[in-house]
């Protein structure tokens, strides 16, 4: 197998094994980006008299095969070809000999897959605000489906004041809407073209202008100066994670007041059949596993996030392998998410809040109580805490 960085010196299995690792898996859900920007960047070589027209039809064709038969499955990058761009270039000049041989001019692996992955994140962060939206809409149905039924609020694991399972429901859509937002603004690293900075410091010698890919592909700006792109790389990764650490907090936070409420000692909610298992030793069991796994996972996308921070921590500037490490926990947060919010809106379907069960502490009023002496009175809501806490202790 040849490599695009290969001169001829064998390499041994164990440096290939332990240096591509995981990442030729990765790449696949790459490609199709890869593709994309590959075909841009040959038009702007086209636009700069670096390739003729010739050659940009050949190129454009046998890449847009190539990535045909990636999305039916008839390939997918291997190991031994080390990356995506390795398997990319391969099969492109396997179809369009020697002309295939002319697309990596004027860019390096570093901004060709950091191109590729900006385009990836940019869609699934796009994906997984619309998979927000749905998970609020059906928090916002399951408010609406109990729209009169009281529900204790806590403090302190105790009954506090009233709520209302309206109520409780538009908190965690008010909070999941924030994470959306979140997630958009992350698009202000993401929507930065790297193409054209190739391995961190430009294309000397080449008549190249960068805008050319910018608009091609649809990127908010050029990323200036070529220095910065590699000193970058990280920090649009960990602002998604980032983002996703704080979703997967609100929905575990949602899952753990489902879980108490779901209690014998509780019993607020039923869980259809459906959305429970059972326990192998207990008949009678039926268990809120959805929801458990929901709070648990909570803690990997919190240490995707410290993974992605650690791996580009105190790097000097400049290209480093070890930036290649992204990869695996970006998309494991990723996946992550999508998982956790394609499986909510249906589990929040099932779920139906039971008032007979709810039993109401008379003394959860007491807040309201001390306002109304306030406003009937004008007495200093301190001297009305104290009347009805006096009375709350007589009772």
């Amino acid at each position: 197998m040849t490599r695009l960085w290969d001169k001829g010196t064998p390499l041994d299995a164990r440096v290939l094994h332990y240096t591509a690792g995981e990442d030729h898996a990765l790449d696949n859900r790459l490609v199709s980006y890869d593709v994309r920007a590959s075909i841009a960047h040959a038009r702007s070589l086209n636009k700069a008299g670096l390739l003729a027209d010739s050659d940009l039809s050949v190129l454009t064709q046998e890449l847009t095969n190539i990535a045909a038969a990636h999305a039916r499955g008839e390939w997918c990058v291997t190991l031994e070809e080390e990356d995506g761009q390795t398997a990319l270039e391969t099969r492109l000049t396997a179809a369009a000999g020697s002309t295939g041989g002319r697309i990596h001019l004027g860019r390096s692996r570093n901004d060709q897959v950091l191109t590729a992955l900006r385009l990836y994140l940019r869609d699934a962060v796009g994906e997984l605000i619309s998979a927000i939206h749905r998970a609020t809409d059906h928090l916002a149905a399951l408010g609406a489906r109990h729209p009169d039924v009281l529900l204790p609020g806590y403090t302190h694991m105790q009954q506090a004041m009233p709520s209302s399972v309206e109520l409780w429901a538009q908190g965690f859509h008010a909070e999941l809407t924030d994470d959306a937002l979140g997630l958009h603004a992350s698009l202000r690293r993401i929507d930065k073209n790297p193409l054209g900075s190739a391995a961190g410091y430009g294309t000397p010698g080449l008549p190249i202008d960068r805008s050319n890919t910018t608009r091609e592909l649809d990127f908010a700006e050029t990323q200036e100066p070529v220095t910065a792109v590699q000193l970058s790389r990280g920090k649009a990764e960990a602002t998604v994670l980032f983002e996703l650490a704080l979703l997967m907090t609100d929905i575990g936070r949602m899952a753990s007041d489902l879980l108490v409420f779901y209690t014998q000692e509780f019993g607020f909610i039923d869980l259809p059949a459906a959305f429970t298992t059972g326990s192998s030793i207990m008949p009678q069991k039926r268990n809120p596993d959805v929801f458990e796994l929901m709070r648990g996972r909570s803690a990997t996308a919190h240490s995707c996030l410290m993974e992605a921070l650690g791996v580009f921590n105190k790097l000097t500037s400049g290209y480093h392998r070890d930036l290649q490490l992204l990869k695996p926990p970006l998309f494991r947060g990723i996946d992550l998410a999508f998982d956790t919010l394609e499986i909510l809106p249906s589990a929040l379907d099932g779920i139906i809040f039971r008032p007979e069960k709810m039993r109401i502490d008379p003394a959860i009023h007491a807040a309201e109580q001390a306002n109304a002496l306030v406003v009937t009175e004008g007495i200093p809501f301190r001297e009305a805490y104290q009347r009805i806490a006096t009375a709350l202790v007589k009772k």
